[in-house]
């Protein structure tokens, strides 16, 4: 495991470190490398891009954003389409005040918080590393290092 993040260059704006004497110190600024064997970093950056291992990064992005979009606007367009054909079904209660409408309304917060969960766990587990490892060959490559 790396401990030397090539993207920790240089703090966010406003998260400035403080020095031993507890002022401000001066925010260190990012030097740009010189890419390697003379190619630019937009050479770098296509070359990467067509990479299969860029491609199968994005890939299992679309494998789970694709259907899991197409399934969230089809439950929130059938719960939109229900409530203006079929007010009555809506209305009919559920438990004291509680009727299908809220039911519904509240299960597409549920669905929207249990698709973030998923969606976080796949890419941990799917994509995470694999751009991790793209990011970190890409540094390399554009300061000369090489992999």
């Amino acid at each position: 495991m790396r401990l030397d993040d090539p993207w920790d260059d240089a703090p966010a704006s406003g998260w400035e470190e403080l020095d031993v004497t507890g002022g401000l110190a001066p925010a260190r600024v990012p030097v740009p490398a010189a890419p390697r064997d003379g190619h630019s970093a937009s050479d770098i950056y296509l070359e990467v891009q067509r990479s299969e291992a860029f491609q199968e990064v994005r890939r299992r992005y679309r494998r789970f954003v694709v259907p899991a979009t197409v399934a969230f606007l089809v439950w929130y367009l059938a719960y939109v389409v229900t409530a203006v054909t079929a007010p009555g079904l809506m209305a009919r209660p559920v438990a004291g005040a509680v009727n299908v409408a809220m039911v519904a309304g509240l299960g597409q917060f549920l669905t929207t918080f249990l698709l973030t969960g998923a969606y976080a766990r796949h890419a941990r587990l799917r994509r995470d590393r694999a751009a991790l490892d793209l990011r970190w060959e890409t540094q390399e490559m554009t300061r000369g290092a090489g992999r």
